[in-house]
């Protein structure tokens, strides 16, 4: 029921945004009573609070997949899988993400954004270090911020091309690395 619920409340953002998003929208398209939707979620924060929280999850999921699979790539390799996993998590539901972005620093979920970052960067930097990157920590945060920023500003802009966008931050990363 909860993941009903949860992507109900995905699917009203993608069509109708923020301002479409009730409870009882939700339950409607869930398919659930309103009743019911209040055992698991007291209201219309919560449900966007824990739908930002699976969002998270599975970009965590995408970036550590990746991660594993990266051990015997070469750098350049890795880099461009983790930037494809990036851009794949904002545009394969580009709608979600920017009603996310958006609603998210209403949320309280702070801790929760930090350690995903944390998460990122570590894994960045581990990767960094494996390829006898200078400083691989300070590089990795400095990758993930031009990474983020940049896919973060083409979902915002609407930008549905994501080999045009991989291709721009790829650039950017191989840049900073190489020159």
């Amino acid at each position: 029921m909860v993941a009903a619920i949860l992507e109900a409340a995905a699917r009203i953002l993608e069509t109708e945004g923020l301002d479409g998003l009730t409870t009882n929208t939700v339950a409607n398209r869930a398919g659930v009573s309103v009743g019911s939707l209040y055992q698991y979620f007291p209201g219309r924060s919560a449900i966007l609070a824990e739908l930002t929280r699976r969002e998270r999850a599975n970009l965590a999921t995408r970036i550590q997949a990746v991660s594993a699979d990266a051990r015997n790539q070469s750098l350049e390799t890795a880099l461009r899988r983790l930037i494809d996993a990036a851009i794949g998590h904002q545009l394969d539901r580009p709608a979600l993400a920017r009603a996310l972005d958006y609603i998210e620093p209403s949320l309280a979920l702070d801790d929760e954004a930090v350690l995903l970052a944390e998460t990122i960067v570590s894994t960045v930097a581990n990767l960094l270090r494996k390829h006898g990157v200078t400083k691989p920590t300070e590089a990795a945060r400095d990758l993930v911020a031009m990474a983020k920023g940049m896919v973060d500003a083409a979902g915002l802009a609407g930008e549905t091309n994501s080999k045009a966008l991989a291709t721009r931050v790829s650039r950017a990363v191989l840049g900073y690395l190489y020159n």
